[in-house]
């Protein structure tokens, strides 16, 4: 069957789908092409559900960015994580931040870097180094040839590394979930999938349709990933309330203030309640470890 364009969902896929099987990777490439995105949605909606119900993780984090040293400060009451963000410029650099960013942590999970970057700058002796500056995990680990082994040598130097995202979106996107899930199979322990580039590329801007069905098909393909993530701060609340309705359960990267100076109603904790409720979902806050906090 050609998958250049397809109308609807073969009966099979909607099977095996309903009844959590996993789906071949011809069924994945298959539904990419489905111009019915409505039902591609609800298909992934049903299968979020029969994992979650209609609860719905946030965690709110306090963002240390490596280019702007001389702004950080220590995490508000409302933080659960302290995330670096950036790419280091060398390896003294990466280790340094690590360590201005544990002093003012106040205990909190410390997560930072893409794997591929700091291998890139050090390899393995530098992951030891970020360990023991007080790094808890790798922030993202993309999908590729060698990232299984990646993953394998960050967690022999301590660090966790629980999600798996892309950093630029792919040309072939049904592509890059089945490399993502293959990277699950051969690593396990992975926590969380964001199927969204965090960079967008102006040359070739994705579509809303894009998005929504990327979102879809990783709650479709990621049988054993728990967790179908979208960055708040990112995509803001528009995408990411859509997407809570096609198959994403978790909201990452929530502002960890909760400044009340545009009112109440848009306090960072508050909008995020909001958002989530108006979506027909049950707001659960986790800490940066994926632990509900909820009661």
């Amino acid at each position: 069957m050609s998958v250049d364009a397809i109308s609807s969902i073969r009966p099979a896929v909607i099977e095996a789908a309903r009844a959590g099987r996993r789906l071949e990777a011809a069924d994945v490439r298959e539904l990419a092409a489905v111009t019915d995105i409505l039902a591609v949605g609800a298909l992934a909606d049903d299968a979020r559900r029969a994992r979650h119900g209609a609860a719905t993780s946030f965690v709110r984090v306090h963002v240390l960015d490596l280019a702007l040293l001389a702004t950080w400060t220590a995490p508000p009451a409302g933080a659960r994580e302290v995330r670096l963000a950036g790419q280091p410029a060398s390896p003294v650099a990466a280790v340094d931040a690590v360590q201005r960013a544990k002093a003012i942590a106040d205990g909190l999970p410390l997560r930072g870097f893409v794997l591929a970057d700091v291998l890139r700058l050090g390899g393995a002796p530098l992951l030891a180094e970020l360990k023991s500056a007080g790094l808890d995990e790798i922030a993202l680990v993309e999908p590729g040839a060698d990232a299984a082994a990646a993953v394998q040598t960050a967690r022999d130097a301590g660090l966790g590394v629980r999600v798996i995202g892309a950093i630029a979106c792919p040309s072939d996107r049904a592509g890059w979930i089945l490399e993502a899930r293959a990277l699950v199979d051969a690593v396990g322990g992975i926590e969380a999938v964001a199927p969204l580039a965090d960079a967008a590329d102006p040359t070739t801007p994705t579509t809303g349709f894009d998005d929504v069905r990327q979102v879809a098909l990783a709650r479709l393909a990621f049988d054993a990933v728990p967790r179908v993530q979208v960055d708040w701060r990112r995509h803001g609340p528009k995408l990411a309330q859509v997407a809570l309705t096609v198959g994403a359960d978790d909201l990452d990267l929530v502002a960890a203030d909760d400044d009340t100076s545009r009112g109440t109603r848009r306090a960072p904790l508050e909008e995020i309640r909001r958002n989530i409720t108006a979506a027909g979902l049950t707001p659960v806050e986790r800490d940066g470890r994926f632990a509900s906090l909820a009661g």
